[in-house]
Formats: C-alpha cells, sequence, structure tokens
C-alpha cells in the first residue's frame, strides 16, 4: 500500500515558536481585560464630599417658651454657629421660628432623654441650616442648646 500520508519532507511542520506566540498572546489579552474590568469595578468613585467649611462667629439668642403638651413648658435658648462665609451675623429670628415650630405641640415625654433630644436637635439642625444656605453657601453650621428646661 501506498502512503496516503501528504507530509513530506518539503512540508513545514508547526512550530513551537507560533503556539507559544498564541499562549502568549492569549494571556496578555487575559490580564489585560482582567486589568481592566478590576480598575472599573472597584475604582473609587468620583464623588467628592464638600469641605466643612470654617467656622465664624457664635450668635446668642434670646430664650424662648414654647408649649408642649399637657401643659408643659420649653424653655430653649439657642446658639448658633455662623461660617466664616456668613460675613456678618445672620438675623437669628428665622432660626427661633424655626424652632418654636419644631418643639410646639411635642410630649414632655419625647424630650426627657438624651436619646431622642439628640435626634430632635439634629432635625432641628438640618432644617436650620437648610434655611440659612443661600445659592450652596452655608452661613449656619451648627446650633447648640444653652437653655433647656422642661416644667
Amino acid at each position: 500500500m501506498a502512503n496516503t500520508d501528504k507530509t513530506t519532507e518539503d512540508t513545514p511542520k508547526p512550530s513551537g515558536k507560533k503556539k507559544l506566540v498564541m499562549i502568549l498572546a492569549i494571556a496578555l489579552a487575559a490580564l489585560i481585560g482582567g486589568g481592566a474590568g478590576g480598575y472599573f469595578m472597584f475604582r473609587p468613585t468620583t464623588t467628592k464630599a464638600e469641605p466643612e467649611p470654617e467656622p465664624g462667629a457664635v450668635i446668642v439668642l434670646d430664650a424662648i417658651t414654647i408649649n408642649l403638651t399637657g401643659g408643659h413648658y420649653l424653655k430653649l435658648k439657642l446658639s448658633l454657629q455662623a461660617t466664616a462665609d456668613a460675613g456678618e451675623a445672620p438675623d437669628g429670628s428665622k432660626a427661633l421660628d424655626i424652632a418654636i415650630n419644631h418643639y410646639s405641640n411635642r410630649a414632655e415625654s419625647d424630650l426627657l432623654n438624651n436619646e431622642n433630644r439628640e435626634k430632635s436637635k439634629e432635625e432641628l439642625k438640618e432644617k436650620i441650616v437648610k434655611a440659612y444656605t443661600e445659592k450652596k453657601t452655608k452661613l449656619i453650621m451648627d446650633v447648640y442648646f444653652t437653655t433647656f428646661v422642661i416644667q
């Protein structure tokens, strides 16, 4: 029988060099793809947090008395921490009005424990800071209770 195999001495055999180049190309593509995918998955977010404004003057407001439920009263005296961007001291009447609306007709028991009082203070602070923010510039950065008496 005749040899039907077409391999002769003239036909070049596949070299190991081509296989090596092919393996290296696949490995390189996998590394680049994996690196790019990892970068996009785990890169830090680009949202920048607003820097905390520089503190300015502290504005001491007059004490006010607020009606609570059940015939009880809250005597409240606030101080507002202005920012350096505020320039001259902002008028505190807006903050007092917000405080009156925030605490009016609240139950005495809601304000007696420290956790509820701190939560309520944070809510009040958010309202006041929002009311004193003009064109994304905060004029007030914090609220302090200097008197908080329930009777």
